[in-house]
């Protein structure tokens, strides 16, 4: 039996090879710094937030990136922070975000912001997005908060079209749409 011959330049550049691919890597499999688009608009089209606020286009982005993935608890804690940013926008461009705010000028949680938007005298909400609004914040919560608690696709899916009404509503609200 013969000894194979081994090509000592073809060891290096083997060698050449593997070190640049341990340091290129993590450079290629890491997502950009600014995270990446998502491949679907599943829970809200991005036409409903384009142009209003980059934090919010940016949420919106995640609430269907999450979604498509299957990670549906961080879809459900990334619906609920929307849902409190839109309605502290609309208490900001209605001017009355002081009545949003405890005395330290904290803003209030969410189950609060939810009573005072439920009683909110400079819009009328709908019917629809004022029963919605409470089911959507427990989702949220119970996603965020509660140790054994795992949302599934279909826990989405049954709120899906009342998230789309009530950020739909809330955006009109606010002024951004």
């Amino acid at each position: 039996m013969t000894e194979p011959i081994i090509d000592a330049q073809l060891v290096d550049r083997a060698i050449d090879l593997v070190k640049k691919l341990r340091s290129d890597a993590p450079k290629r499999f890491v997502p950009p710094s600014e995270g990446t688009r998502s491949a679907s608009e599943s829970i809200l089209p991005f036409a409903m937030v384009r142009g209003t606020r980059g934090y919010i286009e940016k949420v919106t982005n995640q609430i269907n990136g999450c979604y498509e993935r299957g990670w549906f608890d961080s879809c459900a804690v990334m619906m609920r922070r929307l849902l409190e940013t839109l309605i502290i926008e609309c208490f900001e461009k209605h001017g009355i975000d002081a009545t949003i705010k405890d005395a330290n000028d904290d803003l209030l949680f969410l189950r609060d912001l939810i009573t005072k938007m439920l009683q909110g005298t400079a819009w009328n909400l709908g019917r629809n997005v004022k029963a919605a609004l409470p089911r959507l914040k427990d989702i949220g919560d119970k996603s965020a908060h509660s140790r054994r608690y795992n949302a599934h696709r279909e826990d989405i899916d049954k709120l899906s079209t009342d998230f789309r009404d009530v950020c739909q509503e809330l955006l009109a609200i606010a002024g951004l749409k």
